[in-house]
């Protein structure tokens, strides 16, 4: 035994060299071998580096610069920044246009749609041409064609909403679908386009290139859209009219959307596999034959119920902030703080999310988000009217939404079947934006059944005033609303606790086994089959 240990003790010796190093570094269990479990690195002070912040950026950007990928990286990043800009028309800066006809469940339904119309992006294209091209071109011509169009008409519709409301609301809903069906065909390429060690990179190019788009059409065009930041900021002499209108706005991107579908018609090239052809009819069997795996099963169910506790503080804390006195003007500037702070965190958690523990990103902003919607409560409980801002824990609230939504995302398209990518990358999408959206009527409601608020009128008469309605009816009749209970704190309290107990019960047991699981038991293709 004796003899075992000397060997040992000058086995490990052996590995130093001590002629003249006198740095000394313990190796990581990562880069230590299995027959050198003790070795020790040798570094020579002479080559020790002191790396600043801007070395330190500089270093990452060389070394993404130097990716094999980097075209096809800032490709993707593009097809996806096009993609943001109409939705943050439609869903940023016109709201009130959809809101006013449209209810929740019908924008859910729309949503929804794009799960049923995925198979037809998958199996009709012209092979010659490719089998993304063969939407991705024809659909950025159309909305072209369509902005360009728009871009001389749609400030003459705006002067008159009312009359025009129809015609506005179904010209975004035309274009926001263009957009919902180019993202079925960049996903389905992004699995093809990028190199396999790269594939957690594509989440990260939707969330940089989305948000950029989305920012771009909501933060930044509303504040050159307004008269107030053009006369303060711009004009050296004050005018009617903000800086930019939305007709040149969107005659702008016309003219980006044609010239990034010509470079795609005259410079990109995309093979495909004839191996790889399914019919309408096969997809859809296969979206059938996916959704029967037992694995698929437990992970359709996280999707379903795991957002259940961050739905009252991303649906209601903000309208309850906002009733105590928030200014909007606030909440924007927290958005645009927020912005880089996206980008930063949805860079990292596609780094995260590779290895073994591809979840693990997402397991952690899970329970941030959970302490993120309990500072949301102690927020609207002290907040002071025409105090506070309540832009610290949005931005946290937001930063875990993001590393949630890329890891996620990565994980969904290491796991897809290239050969129908599209289709099982908006399946699981849509399945997990349901599960964000289905449970927002009944919280909602849950707050109003829990609140207790009653007027009291000068003449002595009462009634009840938990809705905005009857609070604004309160006001204008010269009464009081006084709020015994406000449901928002039970309902939201109840959906902490549960999310909880959800994901200690069920939610960390089932992610911890499905990220352990090859790559190939996910699929069910043909050559998966095989």
């Amino acid at each position: 035994m004796a003899d075992k240990v000397n060997t040992r003790q000058r086995s490990r010796e052996a590995t130093v060299d001590t002629d003249d190093d006198v740095g000394i570094q313990i190796g990581t269990p990562r880069n230590r071998s299995p027959q050198r479990k003790h070795t020790f690195e040798i570094e020579d002070p002479a080559t020790y580096e002191s790396k600043g912040l801007l070395s330190g950026i500089t270093g990452k950007w060389n070394e993404f610069y130097a990716n094999k990928d980097f075209g096809n990286i800032l490709l993707l990043i593009a097809l996806y920044w096009l993609q943001g800009i109409p939705l943050g028309l439609a869903h940023g800066s016109i709201p009130f246009l959809l809101k006013e006809k449209l209810s929740y469940a019908q924008v859910g339904l729309f949503s929804l749609a794009g799960c049923f119309w995925s198979p037809f992006v998958d199996s009709i294209y012209d092979r010659k041409f490719g089998r993304r091209k063969s939407w991705i071109v024809p659909i950025q011509l159309i909305v072209a064609v369509m902005f360009w169009w728009m871009g001389s008409h749609i400030d003459g519709l705006m002067r008159d909403p009312e009359t025009n409301i129809g015609e506005i609301m179904y010209l975004f809903l035309a274009v926001v679908f263009m957009s919902a069906t180019q993202d079925i065909a960049v996903d389905g390429w992004a699995l093809t386009l990028l190199s396999e060690e790269n594939l957690s990179y594509a989440s990260t190019c939707q969330t940089v290139g989305i948000n950029c788009g989305f920012f771009m059409s909501f933060t930044v065009f509303l504040a050159l859209n307004s008269t107030e930041f053009s006369n303060k900021y711009i004009y050296s002499t004050p005018r009617e009219d903000g800086f930019l209108q939305l007709g040149p706005y969107m005659a702008f991107w016309a003219a980006v959307y044609l010239l990034v579908t010509l470079y795609l018609i005259i410079f990109k090239t995309e093979h495909t596999d004839s191996n790889d052809d399914y019919g309408i009819v096969e997809t859809y069997k296969t979206i059938w034959r996916i959704c029967k795996l037992p694995h698929m099963k437990l992970l359709i169910a996280v999707l379903f119920f795991a957002k259940i506790g961050f739905i009252p503080n991303d649906s209601v804390t903000q309208l309850k902030l906002i009733e105590r006195g928030l200014h909007k003007e606030d909440m924007a500037l927290a958005v645009l703080i927020d912005f880089p702070i996206q980008i930063f965190f949805g860079y990292y958690a596609a780094r995260w999310s590779r290895g073994d523990s591809k979840l693990k990103p997402w397991r952690v902003a899970f329970v941030l988000r959970l302490v993120c919607c309990v500072f949301g409560m102690l927020t609207v409980h002290f907040f002071p009217t025409g105090g506070l801002t309540s832009g610290y824990f949005y931005v946290s609230a937001s930063m875990a939404s993001t590393v949630q939504f890329v890891g996620m995302s990565a994980f969904i398209t290491q796991i897809a079947d290239p050969v129908i990518g599209g289709t099982y990358m908006t399946l699981l999408n849509t399945l997990s934006n349901f599960g964000g959206t289905w449970p927002v009527y009944f919280i909602m409601r849950s707050v109003d059944i829990f609140s207790r608020a009653t007027c009291t009128l000068p003449n002595g008469s009462s009634y009840t005033c938990v809705a905005q309605h009857d609070r604004d009816l309160c006001t204008k009749d010269g009464g009081t609303c006084d709020v015994h209970l406000d449901g928002y704190f039970v309902v939201s309290s109840t959906c902490i606790v549960l999310a909880l107990m959800l994901y200690y019960g069920f939610v960390r047991p089932t992610v911890l086994h499905l990220e352990r699981l090859p790559a190939h038991v996910w699929r069910v293709s043909k050559d998966a089959q095989k």
